[in-house]
């Protein structure tokens, strides 16, 4: 199927439901899919925003703002991830820890609420990496109607685009858990750690960025392209005194850059 093609087959797709609770997080995928649950289910709908310390605080601020603008309902649901029994403990498949208990909390909400199905952003692309996340959504029968549709990443941004939404060229953001080495334990206090890291330096300017967690080390990724920024005497002084005060002691900078899924590479090893 083309492009146009898919974007029907998704219309088909949210139209059938008949009411759907959307999954959002304020990214590229579950923007685009809110929008067209919007424009086809209109008030049969609404947005689920889960509170949690495993989001920043400026990207729940923003699926906020868009929900206010594009007057979407909207339900914020507090969830403290770190009281599901394995997750703080960060074993290789806390993502399906993780999954499974706070689809769990929007299911019961969808059904208290009077929604059909809930439903999330997942493409075809999210098939390529390790994510146990995607076990817990076919278990609890979550819908994702972008990857049912066919939709790849790039089309869904050509498409976001052409909806002028503001998330069309949005880097990805995996939730800061994914920056803590598997098997070291998840605080709050290194959350906040990664989340103030990753502030700086998309303030900064720089365009797709981690913070990697190994311990009392900091491993810093940035696109390849924007390693020599580095070279900047005062930015790296800036950076490490921002990260030392947050509680590393070592700074690092990995020059292979950014690599989506990167603390994924010691499970091959297993």
């Amino acid at each position: 199927m083309n492009i146009r093609e898919k974007q029907a087959e998704l219309h088909r797709i949210l139209k059938e439901a008949g009411s759907a609770a959307i999954a959002f997080s304020g990214g590229t995928d579950s923007t685009y899919l809110l929008k067209e649950a919007h424009e086809v289910l209109k008030d049969k709908m609404i947005a689920y925003t889960a509170q949690s310390p495993f989001f920043p605080a400026w990207e729940n601020d923003e699926a906020i703002d868009f929900c206010r603008k594009e007057k979407i309902s909207q339900r914020l649901l507090k969830f403290d991830i770190l009281k599901v029994e394995g997750v703080a403990s960060n074993p290789s498949d806390r993502c399906y820890l993780c999954k499974h208990a706070l689809f769990t909390a929007l299911k019961k909400q969808a059904e208290a609420d009077g929604f059909s199905c809930v439903m999330e952003g997942t493409n075809l692309d999210d098939l390529g990496d390790y994510r146990p996340g995607l076990k817990a959504l076919a278990q609890l029968g979550i819908r994702s109607p972008l990857k049912e549709a066919g939709l790849h990443k790039q089309e869904i941004r050509r498409l976001s685009e052409e909806l002028n939404l503001p998330t069309w060229n949005k880097p990805s953001f995996a939730c800061l858990a994914s920056r803590i080495s598997y098997g070291e334990e998840i605080t709050e206090e290194k959350l906040h750690r990664v989340e103030e890291g990753e502030a700086f330096l998309l303030q900064k300017g720089f365009t797709q960025v981690r913070v990697r967690v190994h311990g009392s080390l900091a491993r810093i990724e940035v696109l390849p392209e924007e390693i020599d920024r580095f070279q900047d005497e005062s930015l790296r002084h800036e950076l490490t005194e921002l990260l030392k005060k947050a509680g590393f002691r070592y700074i690092s900078l990995d020059l292979e850059g950014f690599q989506s899924g990167s603390m994924n590479r010691v499970l091959e090893h297993r």
